[in-house]
């Protein structure tokens, strides 16, 4: 995967992608891709959790990839013959909607692809706890706007409680915003 982490962290340098205005981008994509690693057993089952797996590859890189589209300068065929199929599927599905506010880009039809997509909510769910996570650290404004939103973002996730196969992971951004 090392080939593929750097082309996807070249296309981030390549137009001088920050986060948080200071850090390189590659800070934020580490977090996800650390998230992946972290809540990697609930996507596949334990006899098959290895790191050679091909599922656990596509995730890995999915997470790695997940802004591609959205703040590069390539296509989904650019992140297929890169990335692969899985991967660009993923990747496209998390690659927000055209919109003039956060509202308009994350519609219910943005949602609707991440939950009809085999590995988006898992990509889209190690995002968003990294950008809680980063944003508590940093004490930012936007720690109160995921806040905020969370009740709306885990309905339109289709998150199911106890029963829901990502439980754990739900359950752990839950509790990012009770620990105070």
């Amino acid at each position: 995967m090392e080939r593929e982490i750097k082309w996807v962290l070249a296309q981030h340098e390549g137009t001088n992608h920050m986060y948080d205005k200071y850090l390189p981008y590659e800070f934020h994509l580490r977090m996800v891709a650390n998230m992946a690693s972290k809540f990697m057993y609930l996507m596949i089952p334990k006899n098959e959790l290895h790191p050679g797996n091909p599922m656990n590859i596509d995730l890995v890189l999915a997470a790695w990839g997940h802004d591609l589209i959205e703040d590069t300068r390539v296509s989904y065929n650019d992140v297929k013959e890169a990335l692969g199929h899985n991967v660009a599927e993923i990747v496209y599905a998390v690659t927000n909607e055209k919109g003039k506010n956060r509202a308009e880009r994350g519609n219910q039809k943005y949602y609707d692809g991440i939950c009809e997509t085999p590995g988006a909510r898992f990509v889209k769910f190690c995002d968003r706890i990294a950008n809680v996570q980063y944003s508590k650290m940093t004490g930012s404004r936007m720690f109160g706007m995921y806040k905020k939103e969370n009740e709306g973002f885990m309905e339109k996730m289709r998150f199911k409680g106890t029963v829901d196969p990502l439980y754990d992971m739900g359950h752990y951004l839950e509790q990012l915003f009770l620990e105070n």
